[in-house]
């Protein structure tokens, strides 16, 4: 199953197991010691998911924003 993730200037919305959820900006700072805009979609998967599947190259959230 996959996950989702739609990036806001708020944090992150998440669709994880069918579950709709949304990181705010602020524990995704706390949770990752780095500023919103650098932080990558793979270390937001990693917050989600015990195992997440990394495809690709990650991706800085200020890069999507």
């Amino acid at each position: 199953m996959s996950t989702d993730l739609t990036f806001t200037d708020d944090g992150v919305d998440v669709v994880y197991e069918g579950t709709e959820f949304e990181l705010e900006k602020d524990l995704i700072e706390e949770a990752t010691g780095k500023g919103f805009r650098d932080v990558t979609d793979h270390e937001v998967l990693q917050i989600v998911a015990k195992d997440p599947e990394l495809d690709g190259e990650p991706v800085r959230i200020g890069d999507v924003l």
